[in-house]
């Protein structure tokens, strides 16, 4: 999966600044994960060690697979 910050609707909300994504990376980032690697973020999400991830896709297709 490719989280594209570009391609998030919710990069100009303040849901961006509770993101896992700029969490770990900062702002605008794009990043590839695996599946292992989305329910590792998932996992840290639902235990309070990371926000979770909030991608919603400006195409309207939402993310494949959300984290937390």
């Amino acid at each position: 999966m490719t989280i594209d910050c570009d391609d998030c609707v919710m990069q100009a909300t303040t849901a961006c600044d509770d993101c896992v994504v700029t969490f770990l990376l900062g702002h605008h980032p794009e990043a590839e994960v695996d599946d292992a690697e989305l329910t590792a973020i998932s996992h840290l999400a639902e235990e309070g060690l990371v926000p979770p991830l909030r991608l919603v896709r400006s195409d309207g297709s939402g993310a494949e697979r959300r984290a937390g």
